[in-house]
């Protein structure tokens, strides 16, 4: 099965968010923790940027999973 690009960036952003509300923190609290702004968050949870490997990779650390769990997402 092929996903666009776009579909999973927004699903990825879905599932972010997701995680980010089930720890109970919210946008400034996960960008602090990520050293990035609130807003690049923001960005990152609704699509609008195609965010790289080493922001996944912080936002993975504060959110305390594996990388390869921002990614278990089902696609629609």
């Amino acid at each position: 099965m092929n996903i666009s690009e776009e579909t999973f960036i927004v699903n990825l952003g879905i599932h972010i968010r997701q995680l980010r509300e089930k720890k109970g923190l919210s946008q400034q609290g996960l960008a602090d923790d990520c050293n990035i702004s609130k807003s690049q968050i923001a960005r990152i949870e609704i699509a609008k940027i195609n965010t790289g490997v080493k922001t996944l990779v912080k936002i993975a650390n504060a959110l305390d999973i594996e990388p390869k769990e921002l990614f278990d997402f089902d696609t629609k």
